[in-house]
Order: C-alpha cells, then structure tokens, then sequence
C-alpha cells in the first residue's frame, strides 16, 4: 500500500528545511489516546488545551504532548506527570524537568519570557531543575494525524525504549509526516527524518559529545526553515559538528529567495542563498491528502566572506 512516506522516499524529497519552528519547546506527559489536535483532543481538559495554545501562541514556544512508549493507559488526571522545557539557541541550550499532578499549573508560566530562553518562570512555577539524564529522543507516533507516524513511529519508539534508552518518548507532532519516522533531539533542537535505531544512537551519542549529526538532519527548530537549509550547508561544506559552532544573524527577503547570512564562533560568516522550490513530481503531502507540490528549501550557493580587518590604533 503506497504511503506519503514511499512517495517521499522514492522521489529522494530532501530533508533540510523542514523541521518545526520553536526556540522554546514545553512538553507535558499525557498518556492515553491522542487525537489529530492532541491538544484539544486527548484525555487532557480541551479547556485548558486551547488555554494553553492560547497562552504559547507568538512567543516562540511550541507545546506537545508526551507519553513513554508502548501500552497508553492513563491512571487519571491525578497521577504524577513529566514536565520538560527546552531552549534551543545555540550558546543558550537548557533542559529542565519538574513534574505535576496539576497540568493547570502550566498556566502560571511566563510564556513570553520562556520563549527567550529564560528558565526562572519554569522552575519557580514547577520547581523545575536542570536534567542530567539522558538527551530526550522525540519520535512522533501520533496516527490520527498521519498513519505513516504510527506504522513506522511506534516501532521505533519501541524499539529505543527496550534498549534500555531512558530519554525516549513518544511525541503528538513534529510536522513532516511523509519523512516518518520523524525525530526531535532535546535539549539541542535538532530535527531527523526516515530514522532508524541505530541511527538515533548516533544521534544522541552526539549529542552526549556536543556534537550534531549532520546525516538525515532536518533541521534545528531555533531557525526558520530558510535559516535550517542555510545552517546545514554551512555545517556540511565546513565539516563542522560542534552544536554551538553557528548562528544564523540574518534572513533577508522572502519567498521563494532568501539571503541568509550564518556566522561561526570563530568570527567566519557565510552568506547563503536559498531558494523555495516545489517537490515534483505531485505526491501526497499526507496520507489520504490531494497530490500536491511540497515546498522545498533548495541551497543555491555558499559562499563565505571575507574577514573584515581591525583597525590597528596609531
């Protein structure tokens, strides 16, 4: 039975530029079914779901739903329940944890401040503390709103738990359905598509090292998607793997071109031209969806500038 994920796969759809945007992710521990919105549609209040989309909404923190792989029962609402946040911008990456009997208490947090990557709201909300397990391995399962997340993300996630990986977990949505088994990686915010087990142990053998891997990246999420594309090809034409090695300074313009200008720790900068294209031939962007085009982020050139001089004082 064709699938969004085969018709990706075998017309090679690349992969850079399409994960999730978010500078800030705030995950809640909710077992049970999920539906399409999982927010609004789970064994969460819906009330306090369209609150907190409410809540989140232009502060560059996105929400999702958690729950530990395999059997989804769910004891009621007043059992404990892992809470994590995570920024994302390179040289300002954290992870806390806290837990909860009481996802209401979510309200309370200061999501603009959250968004810019400050943990005190957090932590004095929840009594968060900094996570010193391992790095969270997010693999999307959510069949309600792609089967390709629940075929093909299940058994991964599966798969990472009974290996003994304690960061593993299942997420509601990461975007991107047609590149299941789609993956997050906390606390760096890198995005991974068509990912296999063993693949995801490198990735978070990287991670543990400081290290991104490059091969089936996505994307990190601090970025737009012009800023992703841009980033990985720098990372790609350098051989640089450092997490916190590169910020993306500028995107200038709008689609489908954009000059995107990334900058290394070192004081090198890149300026890099991407460009907007449509994936052909049509394919179904979700399964049961209408043939379509899906957008694509296309590199153009790379091309690093050059250093300007410092003045030497008389």
């Amino acid at each position: 039975m064709s699938t969004c994920t085969t018709a990706s796969r075998d017309f090679d759809e690349p992969l850079a530029g399409t994960a999730a945007t978010a500078r800030t992710w705030l995950l809640l521990e909710q077992p049970g079914p999920w539906g399409a919105k999982a927010l609004t549609s789970s064994h969460l209040d819906p009330e306090l779901g369209r609150a907190l989309e409410a809540a989140a909404e232009g502060t560059g923190v996105r929400i999702a739903l958690i729950r530990r792989p395999g059997r989804h029962a769910d004891c009621g609402a007043s059992a404990e329940r892992q809470v994590y946040a995570a920024h994302t911008t390179p040289g300002h990456t954290w992870l806390h944890s806290a837990t909860t009997r009481t996802p209401g208490q979510l309200l309370d947090l200061d999501f603009t401040a959250l968004g810019t990557g400050d943990a005190h709201t957090f932590d004095t909300v929840l009594g968060g503390r900094p996570h010193r397990g391992d790095p969270l391995a997010l693999v999307c399962t959510n069949g309600k709103r792609d089967r390709c997340c629940a075929l093909l993300g299940r058994p991964l996630a599966a798969e990472l738990a009974a290996s003994g990986l304690e960061g593993a977990w299942e997420v509601t949505h990461l975007g991107g359905h047609r590149f299941s088994p789609t993956l997050l990686v906390l606390p760096y915010g890198y995005a991974y598509g068509r990912t296999a087990a063993h693949t995801v142990k490198e990735i978070l053998q990287g991670v543990r090292e400081g290290r991104i891997v490059t091969e089936g990246c996505r994307g990190g999420s601090a970025w737009e998607r012009p800023g992703q594309a841009a980033e990985l090809a720098v990372r790609t034409a350098t051989g640089e793997h450092a997490a916190d090695a590169f910020r993306v300074l500028r995107t200038h313009g709008t689609a489908p071109r954009w000059e995107v200008t990334v900058a290394h720790t070192d004081g090198r900068v890149w300026r890099v031209v991407v460009a907007q294209g449509a994936s052909l031939p049509p394919r179904p962007e979700s399964c049961g969806s209408a043939l379509g085009s899906p957008a694509r982020m296309d590199v153009v050139a790379v091309r690093e500038l050059p250093r300007t001089p410092i003045p030497i004082a008389c």
